[in-house]
């Protein structure tokens, strides 16, 4: 839903280790297509064991918004062998927990358990790939379960509700324009042969990646992904052509004003390339740029405009690069009590500005690159992480191998690479800015909550 969260993808490609390899993964492709990827990790006997589609919201069918989401949450409606609503209490018997989450690019599910209960969890997620079943019932409740989570996580939060419409603005033509919970009257219209549709369009074992981390031996997962994925048949799956976002040309502005608004936000979102844009340097160079723009309390953003200026509660910036298609380079602010928004946006303006005329220092570029080595140190001990990138990565358009890479390629960033992409991507004409106030006449609560920025999933 575009949530006012850190985005996910970027914080765990940040969090990759510097160094040759990151997660060593075994990987190979069964008869049917479906790709799988084990990363060992044996420092406890758990397993977390994920179903990567490529679809996601930006392949829904005009006027069906929403479809992609509804259908993650149909995935629970049972198959001839497992009865409705009894997947996730059979994983809780089984010790285990799950979830799924649905994004523009990719729709994912997972459940975490015990390694010697890897086989009962992918003899069912195996199952639910070619045979749900839906009636008309489960579709019309659930529908209601999506369009009452749009009210209450969209609707009724003014920066959710903000989000939606600067994203909305920022891409003209393209479908990340649309909400990944979809629009309200859309979902409202949504039908079991929508969902099914989309089903048997999308959900083949051709068109998914089986991560499997954790306290694995990788011939032994190859077995049990032989026995039960093994036999689904490989289906016609469309290819993802997109319509093109034409040339961006004027900056645009969004404001909200909502009597609800306790804390008035400051962001901005600029089109940036993704790992998938021709120029392959481009990405890690942003990534570095966002490091030392708003990569924490010694970042730039967050130096002079909350410690030297004291004109904000908090202030950054954010880049995912993950993304079939373009992505997005955003700066954000939250005011101090009683700081004109006016004044706080000049402020902003003129850090951009600074970069721009002056660039980024060689200094900064190292201390960046270091930063990033030093917060990497942990991704392999953690048993999501590791399914986690590499499942986004290989339903995005990259490969096992340009993860593995991801060190190397921001070891390589220069100062000259970053002023460069700050220089293509920082251009007013192809932003969206966006205000979040109180409506006129109420008072602002005296908060400092954290910064909040876009991410691009919705559970």
């Amino acid at each position: 839903m575009r949530l006012a969260t850190l985005a996910l993808a970027s914080g765990l490609t940040a969090s990759l280790p510097a160094a040759a390899q990151v997660f060593n993964p075994t990987t190979y492709q069964l008869a049917n297509g479906l790709q799988v990827v084990v990363v060992e990790n044996h420092r406890a006997p758990i397993v977390s064991h994920m179903v990567w589609y490529r679809v996601g919201a930006a392949d829904e069918p005009a006027g069906k918004s929403g479809i992609a989401h509804l259908l993650e949450h149909l995935m629970f409606k049972g198959t001839p062998t497992v009865p409705p609503g009894e997947f996730s209490k059979i994983v809780a018997r089984l010790g285990g927990r799950d979830n799924a989450f649905t994004s523009s690019d990719y729709t994912a599910y997972f459940q975490n358990i015990a390694a010697d209960r890897l086989e009962a969890v992918m003899q069912m997620e195996a199952d639910r790939m070619r045979n749900l079943t839906l009636d008309d019932q489960n579709v019309v409740t659930e529908r209601a379960v999506v369009l009452e989570e749009r009210r209450s996580r969209t609707d009724n939060n003014p920066q959710a509700l903000l989000s939606e419409r600067v994203e909305a603005a920022l891409f003209l033509n393209h479908p990340y324009r649309r909400p990944v919970i979809g629009w309200g009257s859309e979902i409202a219209a949504l039908t079991r042969e929508d969902a099914l549709d989309f089903y048997k369009r999308w959900y083949a074992p051709n068109n998914a990646i089986l991560v499997v981390a954790g306290d694995v031996e990788p011939e032994k997962v190859r077995a049990l992904a032989e026995k039960y994925y093994g036999p689904l048949k490989a289906e016609q799956t469309p290819a993802r052509i997109r319509p093109e976002e034409p040339p961006q040309v004027a900056a645009r502005t969004v404001t909200l004003e909502d009597p609800r608004v306790q804390q008035p936000s400051w962001n901005r979102t600029y089109i940036a390339p993704s790992y998938n844009a021709p120029d392959k340097a481009a990405p890690y160079a942003l990534e570095v740029l966002s490091e030392i723009l708003g990569g924490g309390a010694t970042s730039r953003l967050y130096k002079s405009l909350v410690v030297d200026q004291g004109l904000a509660a908090n202030a950054g910036a954010w880049y995912d690069a993950s993304a079939v298609d373009m992505s997005t380079f955003g700066l954000a602010a939250t005011p101090r009590p009683g700081v004109d928004m006016a004044k706080l946006a000049a402020a902003m303006d003129k850090e951009v500005r600074l970069v721009l005329d002056k660039g980024i220092t060689p200094a900064e570029v190292d201390r960046a690159k270091a930063r990033l080595r030093a917060n990497v140190a942990y991704a392999r001990d953690s048993l999501h992480t590791g399914a986690r990138v590499l499942g986004e990565a290989l339903t995005t358009g990259q490969t096992v191998a340009d993860v593995e890479a991801w060190p190397s390629r921001i070891a390589a960033v220069t100062p000259e690479q970053v002023n460069a992409a700050a220089k293509a991507v920082l251009d007013d004409r192809s932003s969206v800015t966006g205000t979040l106030l109180p409506a006129k006449g109420v008072s602002v609560a005296r908060t400092q909550p954290a910064m909040v920025v876009p991410t691009k999933e919705l559970r």
